[in-house]
């Protein structure tokens, strides 16, 4: 008996029509579809009259899910994986079920489709040239930082995830450590609110308020680029080095490579501040 295959399959990440005519038909030709939310995904099958038997695979789940999934692939079925929006996989679970079947030689089809990171690329007017995902960061603020530290130099795009209730918190976090770069705001992407906020960290905060801090956000950093580093932004990166344990020696060489300058300047810094 042959094996089954198993089908990434994108869903709208906004307006239902986004979807695809590759999709609709794959959704109605395989066994069973393993959704992320029944109930969400149940009202995307009843608009497009999918009558195929829905299933639900998420994060809570999904190492439980792997083994029947496998099984009923291995029997010759074929099976689809879909999310809430956008493409499986992608900040959203997947890659599980995807290593296993890589793992036992079963086919895996994946159909092109939205994912919100490249729909708000594709309209931000930010570098398109090379660009960098990073999905949803720590939520944490101290963890956020350690972590944002480490990108400071990067001189591609880069694109986050985040949720309304941090938005703001995240964009002042950027503003401490990246400094005062371009950044855009893609909100409620593909539906009837969408919304970019475009301009400097400073000017979008400006922006931002109760009222339109609503929805899923998709943030898009301008990268490093020719960028400038300013001894503030050096000061900031040094104490946050100390601050986590570091040795003076050690801070001076850490904040030196990430920042890709010189570390006699960034002693100089480093004496200022002891001043």
């Amino acid at each position: 008996m042959s094996k089954g295959a198993l089908f990434i399959v994108p869903t709208p990440i906004g307006n239902l029509q986004d979807i695809t005519f590759r999709a609709i038909e794959t959704l109605k030709s395989v066994a069973i579809i393993y959704a992320e939310d029944t109930r969400n995904s149940g009202k995307l099958l009843k608009h497009f009259e999918i009558s195929t038997s829905l299933k639900s695979y998420h994060k809570f789940n999904e190492r439980a899910r792997v083994d029947e999934i496998i099984s009923k692939l291995k029997s010759g079925e074929d099976v689809a994986i879909i999310s809430d929006a956008g493409t499986p996989g992608i900040s959203d679970p997947a890659q599980i079920i995807v290593k296993k079947c890589v793992k036992n030689g079963i086919q895996i089809i994946p159909i092109p489709g939205a994912i919100a990171a490249i729909v708000a690329l594709s309209a931000s007017g930010l570098s398109t040239e090379s660009f960098s995902f990073y999905g949803f960061i720590p939520k944490t603020e101290i963890k956020q930082k350690e972590f944002l530290k480490n990108l400071i130099s990067k001189k591609e795009t880069l694109i986050f995830y985040e949720s309304p209730k941090r938005v703001e918190q995240t964009l002042h976090n950027f503003l401490e450590i990246f400094g005062n770069r371009e950044v855009v705001i893609a909100k409620e992407l593909t539906k009837i609110y969408e919304t970019f906020f475009r301009g400097k960290i400073k000017k979008v905060l400006a922006q931002l308020n109760e009222s339109n801090l609503k929805g899923e956000f998709v943030i898009l950093l301008e990268g490093a680029g020719e960028i400038e580093v300013s001894d503030s932004g050096i000061a900031n990166l040094l104490e946050m080095e100390i601050i986590s344990g570091k040795s003076q020696k050690d801070a001076v060489k850490n904040v030196s490579e990430n920042l890709e300058v010189r570390k006699n300047r960034v002693y100089q810094i480093l004496l200022k501040l002891g001043k």
